[in-house]
């Protein structure tokens, strides 16, 4: 019997990275332009801030769903630990 997928923002995660895939492919075009480096350094700072962005969304949805289906149902002290642990990984 299969498990329904808890990652719920799975999609929006290989939308990013999709995105990103493409953008990347027309930096390499854009190398074999030659066009100028700070250009190349702007769209390159671009994937690499898509990328984190991606990974940050795909550990909040781990914390969000995997953690809270691991721990169960918490009295409420213990709850409300687990809600500020959620929270505060939201600024890593």
């Amino acid at each position: 019997m299969n498990k329904p997928d808890p990652h719920h923002h799975h999609d929006a995660v290989a939308k990013r990275l999709k995105r990103a895939e493409g953008h990347l492919r027309s930096i390499l075009t854009m190398m074999e332009e030659h066009r100028p480096c700070l250009e190349l350094a702007q769209q390159l700072h671009a994937v690499e801030r898509a990328i984190s962005q991606a990974k940050k969304v795909l550990i909040q949805d781990h914390i969000d769903h995997c953690l809270q289906d691991a721990v169960g149902e918490l009295d409420q002290d213990r709850q409300r630990a687990i809600d500020e642990f959620k929270e505060i990984t939201k600024y890593l």
